[in-house]
């Protein structure tokens, strides 16, 4: 068996535990909708379960990294780098928001470099920049306060995909709008009618739990769209040194 696990994020610095989802699915069925943890507390949850089952993969929504220039321009040339360096700086530059990080009132976007990883123009398409750390939509926060733990992931035996070669048990970077596009998330009614449509099968009590906010719709609709597509998640390819992906990340989603 393999289990799939996908976590909403947030990257807010009060109630985060409301609304940070984690949703597992097994043989595929939806069999967990849970919020409640803080961040230290999601990554314990998913490590717990994938030491019962090693063949797991969990898939988190924020940026596993920055542009590679700004990773170039901090020296960072792993991925295990820009994590350790954001458990000792994410806090401070979350505070100061200096350039390249913007979206505080009287800042601008930076002019430093491209404001986007590869990843996020070639599948997101309208993804934020990860230096946008406030205003409509921004994922740079989270991001930050997120980073940091991949450390954690890392030394309890994860691989983090692509920064090295994909294994068990593995966590990927996702972006959930892929796995539902044209739902308008902000309306209840769209959510339980796509849940419904796409995922009859499911357990009804679940799939209620899951309409009833876009942070647990995310994370319903992520591990269940990751679950239907097991055989490219259980081959992921090994990106080259040197790579782009290497050192930026990359999202994953279905080909």
């Amino acid at each position: 068996m393999t289990q799939v696990i996908a976590v909403d994020w947030s990257g807010r610095a009060k109630g985060a535990a409301e609304s940070i989802w984690l949703a597992c699915v097994r043989d595929d069925q939806l069999d967990e909708l849970e919020n409640g943890f803080d961040r230290s507390e999601a990554m314990a949850a998913v490590i717990e379960r994938a030491q019962g089952e090693k063949r797991t993969i969990a898939g988190f929504d924020f940026a596993f990294s920055f542009p590679r220039w700004y990773c170039a321009q901090n020296g960072w040339t792993t991925g295990i780098e820009v994590w350790r360096a954001m458990r000792e700086r994410a806090d401070e530059l979350l505070k100061h928001c200096e350039p390249p990080f913007w979206g505080r009132t009287g800042t601008s976007a930076q002019r430093q470099g491209a404001p986007y990883r590869e990843t996020d123009t070639a599948v997101a398409g309208q993804a934020k920049s990860v230096f946008q750390i406030a205003g409509a939509g921004a994922v740079g926060t989270g991001s930050l306060r997120g980073m940091p733990h991949l450390v954690a992931l890392a030394e309890a035996g994860f691989a983090i995909w692509p920064f090295e070669p994909p294994g068990w048990p593995v966590a990927i970077e996702i972006y959930p709008r892929v796995f539902a596009p044209g739902v308008v998330k902000s309306r209840h009614l769209e959510r339980r009618r796509y849940l419904e449509q796409n995922f009859p099968n499911q357990n009804p009590v679940l799939r209620e739990r899951a309409a009833g906010s876009e942070d647990a719709f995310d994370a319903a609709v992520s591990a269940l769209a990751m679950a239907a597509h097991l055989d490219e998640l259980s081959t992921l390819p090994t990106r080259p040194r040197g790579s782009a992906q290497r050192i930026e990340g990359e999202i994953w989603a279905p080909a």
